[in-house]
């Protein structure tokens, strides 16, 4: 794969993922987790090279969501899948998730989607996830009780750059190797000049030894599964939990893992742990059988009569003698009993097999002498002993339990991935359960076969209800609404015009992600671009106005806007969801592009009061114009305006109206159809309450008013 022909891949960024193990792999299944690991690369980036490789594969040219509003549900509505994520790398993979015009990509989102609402959120599964996170590349490891060793220069060079966890040494001849063996466990030299040189020490010529580094350099497979322990085993819950057939044994694999340590030790063998206590106890252990022995030989002393001739006495004086000398004499026996005491109790404290017993027998001496010492020579040697077969039982141990991991590898990385990519399904499910989602159909152009022209363009929404509302969602009322071509909405002040665009946008903007949406049933086209121009915050200056205009212009000729693509007003709340280098934000679409989009032709244009822009005398008349051109166009439209009557008065046709029916007032509040109605024009809210005041009074103001509407 040409990494630098992904959209918004250049030339460093394409080193820098050069540098993964598998860039291509990453790039296809869109592991957001992998691509952030490459230098420089953060999380979110990652996502955005995700999604443009994803437009690559598709040939997409973007740009679906074409203003400010469009690209704030998107982020809403990305929001809610986010939040019902239990891992961060969800988080981060929902954001490759993108509203497309491509049918090919929305195809490929429907096919996950699909096989994610098969999913059961269950909470024994979410709670396994809280433990996975991204596999984690091990700190780097340092062995010290091996060597390598070499005569030649280059393959110094090569054996550092394979095993920079040992020191390579160079050496001349065996006497060399012996030097070495004497500051090493184990020496292992890279020639084969060296085959049947006797050496002594734990010296093993290996010629192949930089092939074959999870035996020569155990300590590298077992740091990568000491990081990733914990995550392994949660996965590993996560697979059962949710009865996925997982890559590997999971049950050999959690046994595997339960013998190596969090910083890589291996753990769960006896003869390694009596050996690492024998080392740690050692002086500990002499001290002890020290005293034992000193407290047996005076006890010896204290209860025996030792009598000594006057002419023993003095030739043991004159031959220079001392207490050492009458020991051997007259207690002899004793003090061999003494020192048999303290050899027991050193062996046994220890634990010590026959042919270490053998070594500390001779820690302390058979010549009497008062009080007991240690051979330090002895026990130095003995120190030496244990931990040379510390280091080689742990070598040893090491060697078969990564031996035994080295392979699985790979399916550990897999197992780690379904739980992560799990993570994302469950998502989609919760979402899709907690909203009452479906997924939609396409209609039109070939996508589906009717004779109704009404459900072969535009969209049909049946019982749908926004989850964006500032409401708790099982107070939202269902709403149905279907427009085919372009249509003015039209109601009360409060009565829900906005919020039903907005559900438009969400359904429209979730079903070409290829995700399920928030209602009973829906039917759509497949649009390439949606454009929401949000209500204005007061009336524009000329320069906003003027660039309001080339935008509709740009809608109405099918092209781009002659000035640029305009924001289509401030969204509410004052937010503006454009960035400078055209993403959309977090999660959104990259720049957009040109070209025919395959599987969609038309746009979706949602408008919130127009009006605003200018006068309303004048506005009438701009939006008429507007519609106008829009009528035969490639448009699917919905308009809300207060000035419906006017607007139509003012159009060359007859233009399509519905309203959204307020049936009266109720203590001060209004009582509202949320659902529009086809082929209806409103009552405003001031004739609804002039005609509730022209019912309560006898007067004829009120009526004389009511018959102004």
């Amino acid at each position: 794969m040409e990494l630098e022909a992904i959209p918004g891949v250049g030339s460093k960024t394409a080193a820098a993922l050069s540098e993964l193990d598998d860039p291509e792999r990453a790039l296809e299944t869109g592991d957001v987790a992998e691509l952030a690991s490459a230098p420089g690369i953060t999380e979110g980036r990652a996502a955005a090279i995700a999604r443009g490789a994803v437009r690559r594969r598709h040939d997409d040219p973007g740009g679906f969501l074409a203003t400010d509003r469009a690209k704030e549900i998107h982020r809403d509505a990305l929001g809610l899948l986010k939040d019902r994520t239990v891992t961060s790398y969800g988080e981060k993979r929902l954001e490759t998730l993108y509203p497309s015009g491509v049918s090919s990509r929305v195809e490929e989102a429907r096919e996950f989607a699909e096989s994610a609402l098969e999913r059961t959120p269950d909470p024994e599964v979410l709670e396994a996830l809280t433990d996975v996170e991204p596999l984690a590349d091990p700190r780097s490891v340092t062995v010290r009780d091996r060597c390598l060793a070499t005569t030649d220069a280059e393959r110094y060079s090569e054996a550092q750059h394979e095993m920079p966890e040992l020191s390579v040494e160079v050496v001349e001849d065996a006497r060399d190797l012996a030097d070495l063996a004497r500051g090493y466990s184990t020496v292992i030299a890279l020639d084969e000049e060296f085959a049947g040189v006797a050496v002594e020490g734990d010296v093993r010529v290996e010629p192949d030894a930089l092939d074959r580094p999870a035996e020569v350099v155990p300590e590298r497979v077992l740091a990568f599964y000491a990081a990733n322990r914990d995550c392994l085993r949660a996965a590993a819950r996560v697979h059962r939990a949710a009865g996925i057939d997982p890559p590997l044994d999971v049950d050999a694999l959690e046994d595997a893992l339960s013998r190596v340590d969090s910083d890589g030790t291996v753990v769960g063998d006896d003869e390694l742990d009596r050996l690492a206590r024998a080392v740690d106890d050692l002086d500990a252990a002499v001290s002890t059988a020290e005293s034992v022995a000193n407290d047996a030989l005076r006890d010896a002393i204290e209860e025996q009569d030792v009598t000594v001739e006057g002419s023993d006495l003095l030739s043991l004086v004159e031959q220079g003698a001392g207490v050492d000398s009458l020991l051997s004499r007259e207690l002899s026996d004793e003090y061999a009993a003494a020192v048999e005491q303290a050899r027991e109790e050193l062996i046994d404290s220890l634990d010590l097999d026959t042919g270490e017993a053998e070594v500390a027998r001779r820690a302390f001496p058979e010549e009497p002498s008062f009080p007991v010492e240690r051979d330090d020579e002895v026990v130095s040697r003995l120190r030496d002993d244990l931990q040379a077969a510390k280091d080689r039982r742990a070598a040893s141990r090491k060697r078969e339990l990564a031996a035994d991991l080295a392979d699985r590898r790979g399916d550990a990385e897999e197992l780690v991935r379904t739980a992560l990519e799990l993570d994302v399904e469950l998502a989609v499910a919760r979402f899709a359960e907690d909203f009452d989602c479906v997924m939609p159909e396409f209609v039109g152009d070939g996508a589906a076969e009717s004779g109704d022209e009404a459900t072969n363009s535009g969209f049909e929404i049946v019982g749908g209800r926004s989850p964006l509302l500032d409401v708790e969602f099982a107070a939202v009322e269902p709403v149905d609404y279907d427009v085919s071509g372009v249509a003015l909405l039209s109601g009360v002040n409060s009565g829900g015009k906005t919020s039903t665009l907005d559900l438009v946008a969400l359904v429209a903007i979730l079903a070409h992600m290829g995700l399920p949406v928030p209602a009973e049933e829906v039917r759509i086209e497949r649009f390439r671009e949606l454009h929401y121009h949000a209500k204005t915050q007061g009336t524009l200056d000329a320069g906003a106005f003027e660039s309001t205009l080339r935008e509709f212009a740009g809608l109405a000729t099918g092209g781009e806007p002659s000035a640029g693509r305009s924001s289509g007003g401030r969204a509410s709340g004052g937010r503006s969801a454009s960035r400078a280098d055209g993403s959309g934000g977090a999660g959104g679409e990259d720049e957009a592009g040109g070209g025919d989009v395959s599987g969609g032709a038309d746009r979706l244009v949602l408008v919130d009061e127009l009006e605003s822009i200018t006068e309303p005398g004048a506005s009438a008349k701009i939006i008429a114009g507007i519609l106008e051109e829009l009528r035969d166009g490639d448009v699917t439209g919905v308009f809300v305006s207060h000035l419906a009557a006017e607007i139509r008065e003012m159009a060359d046709y007859d233009v399509p109206v519905d309203g959204i029916e307020a049936k009266g007032l109720e203590d001060g509040e209004l009582v509202v159809n949320r659902s529009p109605v086809k082929d209806h024009l409103a009552r405003s809210t001031p004739e609804l309450i002039v005609e509730k005041l022209a019912g309560d009074s006898d007067g004829e103001f009120y009526d004389r008013l009511l018959e102004k509407f």
